[in-house]
């Protein structure tokens, strides 16, 4: 199989237009059959839903080229049963779980030349999306969806190099909290856009956003959850009902306590404990796990050694475990790596 003659390393988290997207469309109650199409531009009615009242989810995943040639990817049953429960929350119809896996598999074997080599650093990132596609003006579901997923090949979402990432502990406040599944995707990350743009302004890589009632527990950040390591090896993620509930998180806690051995406690993390950890990572499936060097809480620099210039100790461990599963040079739990048979 030929692959796309692309520089694959160079590229970066960005979309390119590949040759296929799977398309279904929800009509008088039930879904169509869908199809793959060359076609990548969608039109709408000015007064599709979408437009007026932003009812609209999202999932991402990625396919990957295992070091003995297979294309994968990780474990697509759970952004189905994700993009399920956000679905639901925004009153949209069910796309089923077995819908979801088969598109999954024709979209990627459709781009079958687009899935980056095995050692590149680049990924096919698949985007499944749903949104009410008929006219609504007043405020209410629409009766009409259409459900997508698009292609592209990426490189890391946080670029290595020199500079460390910096997070900076924000006064913004996310417009309101997820509930279940990725609801997330179609309002907070709309009204994190002015957040992380005045980050970006002023020299930030991202925001750490607390929790709004009392401005004191860490959450998340735009676009990924956070993990720490403390001095002693013990790995500490966030809890809390209203981040996203991070596939690549609940992953990587599995790898720390299973494969790994290490103490992991899923908890209430407050800003003070901040100087204390000696690793601090972002993760999600777009970053994996990239560390961080500086959090500036307002008038307070906290370095992080272990981020400044390469992973730390814990955090490599992790990231090289999972993406080690992810392309198949290590044996992971039952289930989290699904194969697409290549013609």
């Amino acid at each position: 199989m030929a692959k796309k003659d692309i520089d694959w390393g160079s590229l970066p988290f960005g979309y390119m237009e590949t040759d296929y997207r799977y398309v279904s469309n929800f009509k008088n109650g039930a879904w169509d059959n869908g199809e793959l199409t060359k076609d990548a531009n969608i039109t709408l009615n000015e007064c599709a839903c979408v437009f007026q009242y932003a009812q609209t989810v999202f999932e991402g995943l990625k396919a990957y080229t295992t070091k003995d040639g297979r294309t994968v990817v990780f474990r697509p049953d759970l952004n189905a049963d994700r993009l399920r429960d956000s679905a639901l929350r925004l009153k949209m119809p069910e796309f089923p779980k077995e819908r979801f896996l088969e598109a999954v598999d024709m979209v990627v074997k459709a781009n079958a030349d687009w899935v980056p080599p095995y050692g590149s650093g680049a990924t096919l990132y698949l985007r499944p999306f749903m949104f009410g596609s008929n006219s609504v003006i007043g405020v209410k579901p629409a009766d009409e969806y259409q459900f997508r997923i698009l292609t592209t090949p990426v490189g890391p979402y946080f670029k290595g190099g020199a500079k460390p990432i910096t997070i900076r502990v924000t006064d913004f406040d996310r417009a309101a909290p997820h509930g279940t599944g990725n609801i997330k995707a179609g309002l907070n990350y709309a009204m994190s856009l002015y957040a992380i743009v005045d980050a970006h302004e002023k020299g930030f890589d991202e925001n750490m956003y607390l929790d709004a009632t009392t401005r004191t527990k860490v959450e998340e950040t735009g676009g990924a959850n956070f993990l720490f390591v403390t001095k002693d090896g013990k790995v500490v993620t966030p809890k809390s009902d209203s981040i996203l509930p991070s596939i690549t998180r609940r992953s990587l806690v599995q790898v720390a306590r299973d494969i790994l051995g290490l103490e992991v406690e899923e908890r209430e993390v407050f800003v003070d404990e901040l100087p204390d950890f000696a690793e601090c990572g972002l993760c999600g499936t777009a970053a994996v796990i990239s560390p961080v060097g500086k959090i500036v809480n307002h008038d307070k620099e906290i370095l992080l050694p272990a981020g400044m210039e390469n992973m730390g100790p814990v955090t490599k461990k992790l990231y090289d475990t999972l993406t080690g599963i992810q392309m198949g040079t290590i044996d992971g739990p039952e289930g989290w790596v699904h194969e697409i048979k290549i013609d």
